[in-house]
């Protein structure tokens, strides 16, 4: 099992998890979506529509992880650095930072 001793050792690792684009696609539209649901939760204050945020954001994730890229999300094995990466790479893809060539998976 690969350890990570930093969030910058371990995001190449999570982006080489991520080289399909349609799998990349379903973690900006979850992402995207609980953006949308938080900040509508919050301005009308319907707290229930919280307890949608996690479903939202990771069964976007999960779906492309099980469709397309048919490998085990990150999310299992690194809860957090998973959780922060999701956010780098929306980030990184909506200001030009991502690389169009990902890194390639070690064998």
């Amino acid at each position: 099992m690969q350890r990570f001793n930093s969030f910058a050792e371990f995001y190449p690792y999570y982006l080489a998890e991520h080289q399909h684009p349609l799998c990349r696609a379903l973690h900006y539209i979850g992402s995207s979506l609980v953006i949308a649901v938080l900040i509508l939760a919050l301005s009308s204050q319907q707290w229930r529509m919280l307890w949608l945020l996690p479903l939202i954001g990771y069964g976007f994730a999960w779906l492309g992880h099980l469709v397309f890229e048919h490998n085990k999300p990150a999310t299992f094995q690194y809860p957090f650095y998973s959780l922060a990466a999701d956010w780098v790479m929306l980030k990184d893809f909506l200001t030009g930072q991502l690389k169009h060539k990902l890194p390639v998976k070690p064998v």
